[in-house]
C-alpha cells in the first residue's frame, strides 16, 4: 500500500466493522464481503477497502481509504474509484469515506465542481476525535482504535500503557490477546508510537516476552487454522512483524511452521513496501 497507506491492509479489513461503527457512525451488517480486488486497474493500486454490506438494512457498497498525508489529488482519485464501483454495482448506493489519521493540518480537498461535474465524498478526520471516547468504551476493538486519535493533552506513553494492559484484561486467552496487539503495533505506526509501544510492552512485566506478537507467532490453534486454510491474515501480520523486529528466520520457521519459500515471499513482500516507504 506504500507510504500514503496502513501498513498492513489486512489488519483494517479485519476491523472495519469497528471503524464504520465507532468512526463512521454506520449501521452496518456484520456479514462483509470484500470485493477490493476487483478495482485494482485503478492507478496500479487496489482501494483499501471496498465491500459488499448491508447498511441502515440496505444493501450497499462501502469505500473506506486510509490515508496519513494530504493527498492534493485525492478529489480525483475517489472519483476514479466511485465510477469504477458504479460500473460494477450500478443499483447500489456507494458510501466513500476517507479516515485521514495524518498529524498535518487536513487540506484534502473533499468535492469537484466543476461545469456539469457535482461530486462530494466524506472525510473524517481523526485529530478531531478525542482518544477518551473509544478508551471509555472499553472494549478491545475501540482500545485498539484509539491509538489513531487524539491523545489531547494527556501522556503518550500513559495512554499507551492503559490500553495494553486493559487489553489483557478484557481478551480471552493469549492468542486474542495476540490478535489484538498486532493490531495495536501495525495501527500505531501511522502515528509513529511503534517504539513507545515496544517500550510499553517491555515495562509490563505481567505480559510474558513470549505472548508478545513478535514473539509469539503462532498458538498452536493459530497454526492449525493455518494450515487448513491457508496462511491467515492474522499470522501473516504477526511474521511480517516479526521480521521487522529482526527475528532469525530459523526461529520463525520452528516457531510458525511456515515452509522456507512461504518466508521468502513475506520478505519479498516487506522488502518491497520499505522500498515504498
Amino acid at each position: 500500500m506504500g507510504k500514503k497507506d496502513i501498513s498492513s491492509k489486512e489488519v483494517i479489513q479485519t476491523i472495519t466493522k469497528d471503524i464504520a461503527t465507532y468512526i463512521l457512525n454506520l449501521n452496518i451488517s456484520d456479514e462483509i464481503e470484500f470485493i477490493d480486488k476487483e478495482l485494482k486497474r485503478i492507478e496500479k493500486r487496489e482501494a483499501d477497502i471496498v465491500a459488499l454490506c448491508e447498511i441502515d438494512n440496505k444493501k450497499s457498497i462501502l469505500h473506506i481509504e486510509i490515508q496519513n498525508d494530504n493527498a492534493k489529488n485525492m478529489h480525483f482519485r475517489m472519483l476514479r474509484y466511485y465510477v469504477d464501483i458504479k460500473e460494477l454495482y450500478p443499483n447500489l448506493p456507494v458510501f466513500q469515506y476517507v479516515v485521514y489519521i495524518g498529524k498535518k493540518k487536513l487540506s484534502m480537498p473533499n468535492s469537484i465542481n466543476t461545469d456539469l461535474l457535482d461530486y462530494s465524498y466524506n472525510i473524517i478526520d481523526l485529530a478531531t476525535i478525542d482518544c477518551e471516547k473509544f478508551i471509555k468504551m472499553d472494549t478491545p476493538d475501540a482500545l485498539v482504535l484509539a491509538i489513531l486519535c487524539d491523545f489531547k493533552d494527556k501522556n503518550e506513553k500513559d495512554v499507551i500503557k492503559y490500553i495494553i494492559k486493559r487489553l489483557k484484561t478484557l481478551t480471552q486467552d493469549d492468542y486474542q490477546l495476540s490478535k489484538y496487539m498486532v493490531a495495536l503495533e501495525t495501527l500505531s505506526e501511522n502515528r509513529n508510537l511503534q517504539n513507545l509501544i515496544e517500550e510499553v510492552e517491555k515495562m509490563l512485566r505481567d505480559i510474558k516476552i513470549e505472548n508478545l506478537p513478535s514473539w509469539r507467532i503462532a498458538t498452536q490453534r493459530g497454526l492449525q487454522q493455518g494450515l487448513e486454510q491457508g496462511l491467515q491474515q492474522g499470522q501473516r501480520a504477526i511474521v511480517i512483524n516479526a521480521l521487522k523486529r529482526g527475528l532469525d528466520e530459523e526461529t520463525i520457521i520452528a516457531i510458525s511452521g511456515f515452509d522456507k519459500k512461504t518466508l521468502e515471499l513475506l520478505k519479498r513482500e516487506l522488502d518491497e513496501d520499505q522500498k515504498n516507504l
